[in-house]
Parts: structure tokens; sequence; C-alpha cells
């Protein structure tokens, strides 16, 4: 049976579209039936035409009842007009932006961020372009269409809107009609979509020209950084089946503080206080989780406690630390050109940054050989070294870091590589997301030692879950081995913070 008009009325874009085209195969099997006679439907309206006369075949619709023999020749002739109003807007808009782009090319030969001003003169071009392609269009309709002519021309096109909403964390476009955004933990579709493949393909471009990146048949994966700090990962043909994708990960504008974490569950007084002293003591800390779960926010967090008299030397890739000190210097790798020459790995910058006369080396995230790098670094006078892993757990932690020492291509027997793990590593922070969607420090454990061929473990504080179904990270009441380290750095803890 043939929807009725009001459903048509609150329908997206995309399910206008498929009643339409459920609507064309119906009625074609009708015709070949002989049921009703074909219709015939004009070939482009303008706006307020296809407007008019979708409200009169909804009118029209309405006034007759939905008996099982009632013609789709109303509800067709609604699906056509407001797909064609779709698309008449669509076209508007390309039409209007190809305009700007040739109007406004000298002002817009600077790479973004544009300034406030320039803004509000391509939105006022743009209205003027719409007036002079249509009239009729209203005025919140203009203002709409010049907003989204707006951030396709400076930014980043349908994404423009997500980016600039503080309560997404994440933006993830499965193909050029599936987006998905991030909130709260949760994921939800979210209310845009590109025109067409090449319109992602291009909008990517857009985002990593300016930090020199390419993304091509040659190197169809990319890793990339926005300029508010926001990683981008994109993958284009043959590499991915369903077209391209895009996942940006957005980092908070404003740093929080641990105030902030303590407010919101993620970490306590306790382990805070307890952390910032293994900071300044110089501990080495190793932070792991999983995707997602917070690791660099983390990182941000412990850096802030790094008297400002040393220097910090950071190597990542790509850039996602927002390190706020006045001694800071950052790496960032390089990929290799088309030629497949004149990469930099995280190890060659290592190797560099020992050479540049540093206090504290931190490395956003150990992926493969150069975790070899950092512990020879950690064992060698380095001490305060901060850095990441992908684990499950503190244990699993150890285990990654030690395969990543086998990837450096050196032969060395596992008994010696454990350790270099267990000397020049000091303790495991473990954080993850737990099923409510928020993130949580689950483990702060100490390493103690090698006994045998295993590296000892304890662990300070945990996250339990009490009666009342709280889960709260708690200590378990072991006196760490690091308190004469901590002390004899004047960093005396009382004994309290470990008692659960």
């Amino acid at each position: 049976m043939a929807q009725t008009p009001a459903c048509f009325g609150s329908c997206l874009v995309s399910d206008i579209q498929m009643t339409f085209l459920s609507h064309i195969q119906q009625s074609r099997s009708t015709r070949r039936s002989g049921a009703f006679d074909a219709v015939d439907v004009p070939e482009r309206p303008s706006l307020v035409a296809a407007l008019s006369h979708a409200d009169a075949a909804s009118t029209a619709a309405a006034a007759v009842s939905a008996p099982p023999t009632l013609p789709l020749s109303a509800s067709l002739h609604l699906a056509v007009a407001a797909a064609r109003h779709v698309d008449a807007f669509s076209d508007l808009k390309l039409r209007v932006h190809a305009e700007l782009v040739v109007e406004l090319a000298e002002l817009l030969s600077v790479d973004p961020p544009f300034p406030p001003s320039v803004r509000q003169m391509v939105e006022r071009a743009a209205e003027e372009g719409i007036i002079r392609a249509d009239p009729s269009i209203d005025w919140t309709s203009r203002a709409r269409l010049a907003g989204e002519i707006a951030d396709e021309v400076l930014g980043f096109g349908p994404l423009e809107p997500l980016l600039r909403d503080p309560t997404i964390t994440e933006v993830i476009v499965n193909s050029f009609d599936q987006v998905f955004i991030e909130r709260e933990g949760h994921i939800q579709p979210a209310n845009c979509t590109f025109r067409d493949s090449d319109h992602v393909i291009a909008t990517v471009q857009r985002m990593i020209r300016p930090v020199g990146r390419r993304l091509d048949l040659a190197s169809p994966m990319v890793d990339a950084r926005l300029p508010d700090g926001s990683r981008l990962n994109a993958v284009i043909p043959p590499v991915v089946l369903t077209g391209p994708s895009l996942t940006i990960r957005k980092f908070g504008r404003h740093l929080m503080s641990t105030d902030q974490l303590v407010s919101v569950g993620t970490l306590t007084r306790e382990a805070t206080e307890f952390l910032r002293a293994c900071v300044r003591a110089r501990c080495n800390i190793l932070v792991s989780g999983g995707t997602g779960s917070g690791k660099t926010t983390l990182l941000n967090i412990m850096s802030a406690a790094i008297p400002a008299h040393e220097r910090i030397i950071t190597i990542e890739d790509p850039a996602e630390l927002r390190i706020q000190h006045r001694d800071l210097v950052s790496l960032e790798t390089r990929p290799a050109n088309i030629e497949g020459a004149g990469s930099i790995t995280q190890r060659d910058l290592l190797r560099n940054a020992l050479r540049m006369r540093p206090d504290r080396i931190i490395i956003g995230e150990c992926r493969a050989g150069e975790a070899f790098d950092m512990l020879q670094a950690m064992n060698t006078g380095h001490d305060g070294s901060l850095t990441t892993v992908h684990a499950n757990s503190p244990r699993d932690a150890l285990a990654r870091v030690q395969n990543m020492v086998l990837m450096a291509g050196l032969d060395l027997p596992l008994q010696a590589i454990r350790e270099q793990i267990a000397s020049g590593i000091h303790m495991v922070v473990h954080i993850a997301r737990v099923a409510d969607g928020s993130r949580r420090v689950t483990s702060i454990a100490e390493i103690v030692g090698l006994q045998e061929s295993v590296i000892s473990m304890q662990e300070l504080f945990t996250l339990q879950t009490d009666t009342d179904g709280v889960a709260r990270l708690v200590a378990t009441g072991i006196r760490p081995k690091l308190m004469e380290r901590l002390t004899s750095a004047g960093e005396a803890l009382p004994l309290d913070v470990f008692i659960a």
C-alpha cells in the first residue's frame, strides 16, 4: 500500500529518495499490469514550483480516503517533487560555490583557518549569488544555504558543523552517504551526507594539504592532524570496498585538568597525587589502554607535572600531544615520498632526540622498533620518560613492549629484553573505556623486578565496584617500592594515600 503524504513530510532526504525509487518500481510493475495510466512528470520545476506542487499533491492525496485501490499518482508526484526540490538546492549550491571559488580565488589562496571576517564576507557573497540564481528562496533557506556554501569554501564541507560541535568526540564516514558521530561514548548517525565519493576525497585532500600529506592510488591511506589538533585517518579504494572512509578523533579545545579528571571519575585525588609525585621524581611511566580510551589525554595531564626548567622532546606519528611547557621541541615522523624514499620513522627521531640534550623524552605511542631505543634511553640516564602503548591490561602492556623490541630486528634473547623492561620502566598506568562509555583509570601497577624469567608487578590502585554499583579507583593497601625514590626527590607522600 502506498504511504501517506504525511510520512513524506517527516522523512529525511535519504528516506525520500528510497521511497521515490520504491514508487518508481511499483509504478512500473503496475503499468505492466495496466492498473493505472502513466504519470506525466515535469522535467525540472523551480524551487517554489516544486514546493507548491508538493503542497498541492499532499492536499489532493489527503482529501482521498485510503482504500487498497488508491492510485499511486499523488504519492508518486509528492516523492518526485520532494526529491527534485532537494536536487534543485544541491545544484544551486554547486553553482554558487563554483562562482565564489573563482571570484574569491586571491582571498582563498592561503591555508585555513580563516578569520571570522572572511567567513562573513563569503556568506554575504553566497547570499547575493543565491538571490541572483533564484530570488524566490525565502530568507531562512537562503541563510542556511549560505552557511553551507561558506563551510564548503572555507572549511571542510558537511563535516564543518560536526567539527565545531564540542559535544562530538569522533566523526566517522563509512561512505559518502553514511556519516556517524560519537557523543558521550556512544555512536549515532549524523544528520549530513556528502554528494558523492569524489566530494569525500576532495574534502580529505583539503584537510591534509597544510601538513604535507598525500592521498592517492599510490598511497591510499593517510594519517594527519587538523589545525585544532584532531587526528585524521582516511582510506580510499582499492583498499576499502565501500568507498572513501574517514575517521576524525577530536580533542577538546581546552585541555582537561586533573581536577576535571577527578570530578568525572577518571581518577581519584589520591591517585592523582601519587602520579604527580612520580612524574616530578622522574619515574619512567608507561600508559596503556585501548583505542579511544584516553591515553593521550592522560599523558597530556601527567606532563603538566614536569618542572618548568626541564627540556622536553616529544616524538609522535602524527602529532597529537598538546603539552603546555616553556622549553619544548615537538618532532613528527614523515612518510615516504612518491618514489618511496625520504621516510623518517619514530626510531630515527628518537635517535636524533638523544643528541638534543633532553631532560624528558615523550613518545606519543610506541608501535614498533622504537621501543628498543626507548628502553635504551630509560636505562642510560634519561629518566622521567613517558610513552603510551595499546594493550588490554598492564601485564599485556609489558608483553607488547617485549614484542616491539623484537621488531627492531636485533637478535636479543628474551631474558635480556625482560631485564631491560624490569629495570627501565617503573610503572604502568592502564586506562579503559567502561560499559557506560566513560573513561576510567582501571589500574596503576608498579614493576618491582624480575624473578627468574617473569617480570614482577604489584598493583597499587585498582578499579572496584561497590555495593551500589559505582566503580571507583581504590588503593590496594600495598606500600610502593618507589617510596624511597619519591622521598629522595623531595616528594614524600603520606601512607594514607595507599590505604584502601
